[in-house]
């Protein structure tokens, strides 16, 4: 049986409407009385794991999963041995570099040597700034990560953002844009190769309701 990581948190909603095009119905996750965190489709085709966004490329690199959904931040940020077949046209926003509003730094370029960096996306910052030859140090922090340059920890942040109101409400602005994020379908390399479960015909369902999708 096919077996799917979904995503918990901002993505799960459209990643259950796609596969609902495709006649997987994985719905119950939506439920809030239901504490499952394995489903399978009433059709009996498939079933999926409800877990973690960051966890997602995890399952399917070790085949617990020979499909997912998963961002396109997390897959630079963890480079899992996973193939990366879909953009699936949702969960759009962006990597960007911000400072407080009233910052002297323009642009990343204008961030001191040893400069401080506050992120959850460890290797997204440090790949970019190696990039840019500006030797800095990149804090990790997993919450809330706008409190860096607020209490000044950090002279900026490298964070994901869409709608870009969490900046805003506390006083920070974007001076670049790292990379553009959206939802991926990505599957176990090696079930794929050998068309595993009928990967291949599942993923060109997908394919073909994404492309019907972005046509409305």
């Amino acid at each position: 049986m096919l077996t799917i990581a979904l995503p918990k948190g901002a993505l799960l909603n459209e990643s259950i409407q796609i596969f609902q095009k495709i006649g997987l119905d994985f719905s119950a996750f939506l439920d809030s009385k239901n504490r499952q965190l394995q489903i399978t489709d009433p059709t009996n085709q498939a079933k999926a794991l409800l877990v973690r966004a960051t966890d997602v490329p995890v399952y399917v690199e070790y085949g617990q999963a020979q499909l997912g959904i998963a961002g396109y931040d997390v897959l630079l940020e963890k480079s899992p041995d996973v193939a990366n077949l879909i953009d699936l046209k949702f969960g759009y926003c962006r990597m960007s570099v911000a400072v407080p509003a009233d910052s002297p730094y323009q642009s990343p370029l204008d961030i001191p040597h040893h400069g401080k960096v506050a992120s959850k996306f460890v290797n997204c910052a440090k790949d970019y700034f190696r990039r840019l030859d500006i030797p800095v140090e990149i804090i990790p922090l997993y919450g809330s990560v706008e409190l860096g340059p607020i209490t000044g920890m950090s002279e900026a942040i490298v964070d994901l953002v869409s709608t870009g109101r969490t900046l805003r409400e506390n006083g920070l602005v974007e001076i670049a844009e790292l990379f553009a994020s959206s939802a991926r379908l990505i599957a176990h390399p090696l079930s794929y190769r050998l068309d595993c479960d009928r990967i291949y015909n599942w993923v060109e369902k997908l394919r073909e309701a994404t492309t019907s999708m972005a046509k409305v």
